[in-house]
């Protein structure tokens, strides 16, 4: 019997990009974002994460954040004086590498300067990430996990049995010594000891005024990054509002 024509395998994991339309819409929104906000900053991020990025957003509702899709950015301010939206707006293109971010905000220096300078968020290290401290468990039960999680910390490299049905490390044991690059499993026993060593924060680098379009460095004697393969491209989420 013929195989019909209707019988096709569809794969759900494909996804339309969203292409031309989706980048045009970006510039289009950066662009009404100059015209509408007082100022724009240009922010890195330390640690990033997705949660706190959003937290960060609902608690700034009067203002507009864009993070990712760096290369679709600078064209929409522009990457030299022949091309930039408004005067000065190349300088703040250069800031444009690496995990960064746009904020676009009413509010004046001073204050946007001394709500991120205060701005921490602990979290658990993630596996790269250095260890902050060194960490040591002792010898004994451990009585606050199950015993179902025995096999799993084992596995994780933990030295542990069951003794009358309670979890217990056979000897001291030491996870990570400070400066250490984390594995994945030793990210992963922090975590599950309740012990966070990274850290967000965010930094703001530089300023542009849309009343004088005026630029500041606000970075000390920090230049700008450099192009590198680390930058966003054009397949990085954007984060917007």
């Amino acid at each position: 019997m013929p195989k019909s024509k209707r019988d096709k395998k569809i794969s759900l994991t494909k996804t339309a990009k969203k292409g031309l339309g989706s980048k045009q819409k970006l510039i289009e929104e950066l662009r009404k974002c100059v015209d509408t906000y007082k100022y724009l900053f240009i922010f890195s991020v330390a640690n990033m994460r997705n949660n706190k990025l959003k937290d960060l957003r609902a608690a700034w509702k009067h203002s507009r954040f864009f993070f990712g899709k760096n290369k679709v950015m600078m064209v929409a301010i522009g990457k030299g004086e022949t091309d930039e939206y408004k005067d000065n707006l190349c300088k703040v293109s250069k800031y444009l590498r690496g995990e960064v971010g746009v904020l676009f905000t009413n509010k004046t220096k001073t204050e946007v300067q001394e709500y991120f300078s205060h701005f921490k968020d602990s979290d658990y290290a993630r596996a790269g990430n250095p260890a902050q401290m060194e960490v040591t468990f002792e010898e004994g039960p451990l009585e606050h996990f199950p015993h179902s999680m025995e096999p799993q910390l084992r596995q994780l490299g933990l030295p542990t049995a069951l003794k009358k049905g309670v979890v217990t490390l056979l000897k001291e044991h030491t996870v990570c010594k400070y400066g250490d690059v984390l594995t994945p499993e030793q990210a992963r026993v922090l975590k599950l000891f309740g012990i966070a060593m990274a850290e967000f924060t965010v930094q703001i680098k530089c300023m542009w005024s849309s009343e004088t379009c005026e630029f500041e460095n606000l970075a000390g004697n920090e230049a700008p990054m450099q192009d590198d393969e680390d930058d966003k491209d054009d397949d990085d989420e954007e984060d917007a509002e």
